[in-house]
C-alpha cells in the first residue's frame, strides 16, 4: 500500500501537518482523530496548537510504519 497523498514519512512515521482557522477548529480535528484512534485502538503521536495539528502515524511494535498506518492516515485526513 503505497504512502497517502499528503503524507510524508518522517523518521519511520506517517506525517502531516494540517491547518485550521483557529484553535477551536484544530482542537475539534483532534477530538475526531481521537474517536477514531479509540474504536481502531491504533493511536498515533498528535501536536496541536492555535490552527495546526500535526499527526504521526507508526507502530511502536513493527518498528515503524504498516499498511495499519496508511489506511488510519487516508483515514484521518478524510475528518479535517
Amino acid at each position: 500500500m503505497p504512502v497517502p497523498e499528503s503524507w510524508n514519512e518522517v523518521d519511520g512515521a506517517l506525517q502531516r501537518e494540517f491547518d485550521f482557522p483557529d484553535f477551536a477548529s484544530a482542537l475539534a480535528f483532534v477530538n475526531r482523530v481521537g474517536e477514531l484512534a479509540e474504536a481502531e485502538d491504533h493511536h498515533p503521536d498528535i501536536s496541536f496548537g492555535w490552527g495546526r495539528v500535526t499527526l504521526r502515524w507508526w507502530t511502536h511494535s513493527a518498528g515503524g510504519v504498516t499498511d495499519r498506518d496508511r489506511d488510519l492516515a487516508a483515514r484521518s485526513a478524510g475528518l479535517a
